[in-house]
C-alpha cells in the first residue's frame, strides 16, 4: 500500500529498500554493455497507457525508466516534453496518482524507476513525506531539475536514509571545481546534459561529449548517462561509445503525442525503444 501525500503526515521509517539503479549498472558492467535510459511524462495520454509502456519498455530491453511527474511550470523543457506535462495534467495525474502507478508497474517488473521533476511538488506536500510515498511505491531514483545540490543537504540526507538515488546533472558549461563537487552528493549515475538549452530532439550530437565525459570521469567512477537531444538509434550508438548510458526522451515523447489513445501505442513504442536499445548494446 502506498503511502497518502498529506501535508504533515509521515508514515513509519523503514529501511533503505535495495535499489534497482545501482544494481542495474553493476549487472551492464558485469556483461561489457551499455545501458538505454527512457524518459516519458507521466499521464500522457492517461496513467493506464504509462502503466503499459512501462511493462512494455522492460520486455524491449530499457534498462532506466524516467517519469516525468507532470507540472504547470517546467522551466527545464522544450516544447514537447511542456506540452507532455499539459497532457498528463490534462488526463488528472497527481503525484499521489502516480505513485498508485509506479506501485501497479512493481507488481509486474523490477525495471528501475527515476522521477524526474521539479522541487515545488516535494515542497507543497513535504520532502520527507514524499519521499516516504515514493519508496514506499517502488521508486529508486529523483532528478529534482530546479534543486542546486549546494541547497541540498536535508533531501540529501532523506534520500540515503530511503535507499533512493539522487541523480545530479551536469551541463556543458558546468565549470571543473563544480563538478567534483556535484559528483561527491550523487548516486545511482551522474546525468550529463549534452547541450545548453532545454530538452528537444537534435539533427547531430555535440561533438564535445567525449571531452566532457572523460573531464567527469576524472572525479567519480559513477556511471555517465548523456542525454538531451539523442532521437535515434544511430546518434544513440554514436553517444554511447562515450558512456555508459544514453536517454531519449522528446523522440519517444513526440511519437506518444502523434499515437496518443491509439491501440498501436504500446507496440509502436516498444519497436522504437527495442530499437534504441540495440544500437546501445552494439556500442
Amino acid at each position: 500500500m502506498v503511502p497518502r501525500l498529506e501535508s504533515g503526515h509521515r508514515t513509519p521509517e523503514t529501511g533503505p529498500h535495495v535499489n534497482r539503479i545501482e544494481k542495474r549498472f553493476a549487472d551492464l558492467k558485469s556483461r561489457g554493455q551499455k545501458g538505454l535510459v527512457v524518459y516519458i511524462g507521466a499521464g500522457d495520454p492517461h496513467l493506464e497507457a504509462t502503466r503499459q509502456l512501462a511493462l512494455e519498455f522492460d520486455r524491449a530491453g530499457v534498462d532506466i525508466l524516467e517519469l516525468g511527474v507532470p507540472f504547470s511550470d517546467p522551466l527545464a523543457d522544450g516544447l514537447v516534453n511542456q506540452l507532455a506535462a499539459q497532457r498528463g495534467l490534462a488526463s488528472g495525474t497527481t503525484p499521489p496518482r502516480l505513485l498508485e502507478t509506479v506501485a501497479a508497474i512493481r507488481r509486474d517488473s523490477e525495471i528501475p524507476i527515476v522521477l524526474y521533476l521539479y522541487y515545488n511538488l516535494l515542497h507543497r506536500v513535504g520532502t520527507a513525506q514524499f519521499l516516504d510515498a515514493a519508496a514506499a511505491a517502488g521508486v529508486d531514483g529523483l532528478l529534482v531539475l530546479d534543486l542546486p545540490p549546494e541547497e541540498a543537504e536535508e533531501y540529501e540526507r532523506l534520500m540515503l536514509a530511503k535507499g533512493l538515488c539522487a541523480i545530479w546533472l551536469i551541463a556543458p558549461t558546468t565549470p571543473d571545481s563544480r563538478i567534483e563537487r556535484i559528483v561527491r552528493r550523487a548516486r545511482g549515475f551522474i546525468y550529463y546534459v549534452s547541450r545548453e538549452g532545454v530538452t528537444g530532439m537534435q539533427q547531430t550530437v555535440n561533438a564535445s561529449i567525449a571531452d566532457k565525459t572523460a573531464l567527469i570521469r576524472a572525479h567519480t567512477t559513477l556511471p555517465i548517462a548523456v542525454g538531451f537531444g539523442i532521437s535515434n538509434p544511430d546518434q544513440a550508438r554514436q553517444v554511447a561509445r562515450s558512456a555508459e548510458a544514453i536517454v531519449v526522451g522528446s523522440a519517444i515523447v513526440n511519437r506518444i503525442a502523434e499515437l496518443g489513445d491509439s491501440p498501436d501505442l504500446v507496440p509502436q513504442l516498444g519497436a522504437l525503444v527495442r530499437s534504441l536499445a540495440e544500437a546501445v548494446r552494439s556500442a
